[in-house]
């Protein structure tokens, strides 16, 4: 069999499961996601046995701690995917909302009615745990699943998934689709280009990872592909900032979790605050040992009070533009909120800003002209993320603007689809 036709083959049963999920009740799906917790609980000996293959594998590579760290499934891990499933099974299921309901002059009426997409690509690296956050997110909203995670996790994502199916039809019989849930069986690179070729079968794919994954992805995909590139954000402390407040905030979204994409990767102060804030918040940084890459001005303040090990440079044109990942931070003065906007807008990626500021004026520009997925008004960016935002596991976050935008949770796994009562209407 051919890679073509083996994609096609997975692509065409995902379609069939597909079209049998949307007629699940909600009952029979949170049974499944529940018995599929319970199975994710039992099974953790034969979970950690295929993660034990990638995790020696992977250490024969010489990949960094970092991805092995992300590879790895301990107890708490395997325990918290398993909760993670019940707290889906626990959430509302989106399918079937009336979202919109009219009666037209003739009579005629008009339903709008939340439906599953139908079939959705997931592509993502090394965390095995997507592997069960992104199939119960799409069975709890009736779409089939393909799962394609990195090479270096394809024991353990196989192991989950076949838990969670055997799981599914232990509970359902033979109302569970056996296609509902699939592993891409083969690391060949050219299997994702030949699977997202396929828009006959496929409806959506959604990269999660870094962005040289997304924008290869984005390139090669011709079915729609909901992406975030990466996560450029800032945080922006204007002149009536409450400087306690700002400090709080910035070392949350810089240090808190500097690997993730909701991590601040630029400072803004402005310059009404600067000699006063940026002595007392660069002493912090440098104590977390975070690099500071400062514009001139920022510099010329930091400059002088630079003492031993810390990190500080001169920033780049490239560095405003850079999501880091790590413990390096731009710094830039900039000339009131209207020059924090104006950098937000050219240099970010869309995803999350924040202003601190006790001026609500100012405050309500700021969240009305920065064109991004999220933009915050006195808190951490660290906040963009599904659970924090009240919905439970998201399946990623968005910066397109066209359909989701922000983390996705289960609405965001819903299309919709227009159902007319008539009584013999015709038109004239």
């Amino acid at each position: 069999m051919t890679l073509n036709e083996q994609m096609t083959g997975l692509a065409r049963d995902a379609k069939s499961a597909s079209r049998a999920l949307a007629q699940l009740t909600t009952a029979e799906k949170n049974t499944c996601l529940l018995a599929m917790a319970d199975a994710i609980a039992r099974n953790t000996a034969a979970i950690q046995a295929a993660n034990g293959l990638d995790m020696e594998a992977s250490c024969a590579t010489g990949i960094s701690s970092a991805m092995l760290d992300r590879l790895k499934l301990d107890d708490k891990r395997l325990a918290a995917m398993a909760g993670g499933l019940r707290e889906v099974a626990a959430l509302p299921d989106p399918v079937g909302r009336t979202l919109d309901d009219r009666t037209r002059p003739n009579g005629l009426r008009l339903q709008k009615i939340a439906t599953p997409i139908g079939v959705v690509v997931i592509i993502y690296e090394s965390r095995p745990n997507v592997t069960a956050d992104a199939a119960s997110l799409c069975f709890k909203t009736g779409n089939a699943t393909i799962l394609r995670g990195g090479k270096e996790a394809l024991h353990s994502n196989t192991v989950i998934a076949e838990t969670m199916v055997a799981a599914g039809r232990a509970a359902l019989g033979e109302r569970f689709p056996a296609h509902a849930i699939q592993v891409v069986p083969t690391t060949d690179r050219e299997a994702i280009p030949a699977l997202l070729s396929l828009t006959q079968y496929v409806d959506l794919c959604m990269p999660r990872g870094g962005e040289g994954l997304i924008r290869a992805v984005a390139e090669c995909s011709k079915v729609p592909v909901i992406k975030h590139y990466k996560g450029v954000c800032h945080v922006f402390v204007h002149a009536a900032a409450d400087l306690a407040m700002a400090h709080s905030i910035v070392m949350n979204a810089k240090v808190q979790r500097p690997a993730v994409c909701n991590a601040a990767e630029t400072l803004l102060v402005d310059k009404a605050v600067a000699e006063k804030f940026l002595p007392a918040i660069a002493g912090k940084l440098s104590e977390k040992n975070v690099e500071l890459r400062a514009s001139p001005d920022a510099l010329a303040v930091l400059a002088p009070l630079k003492t031993g090990n810390w990190k500080l440079s001169a920033a780049t044109e490239q560095d405003w533009f850079t999501e880091y990942n790590d413990y390096i931070l731009n710094v830039r003065v900039v000339d009131g909120v209207q020059g924090a906007i104006d950098h937000i807008n050219h240099y970010g990626s869309a995803h999350s800003d924040s202003i601190v500021t006790t001026d609500e004026t100012a405050a309500r520009q700021f969240l009305a002209e920065v064109d991004s997925a999220a933009v915050y008004w006195n808190a951490s960016t660290r906040f963009t993320d599904g659970g924090e935002f009240g919905m439970g596991a998201e399946i990623g976050i968005s910066t397109d603007k066209i359909g989701a935008r922000g983390p996705m949770g289960l609405d965001e796994l819903c299309t919709y689809k227009w159902l007319g009562f008539g009584s013999g209407q015709v038109r004239g």
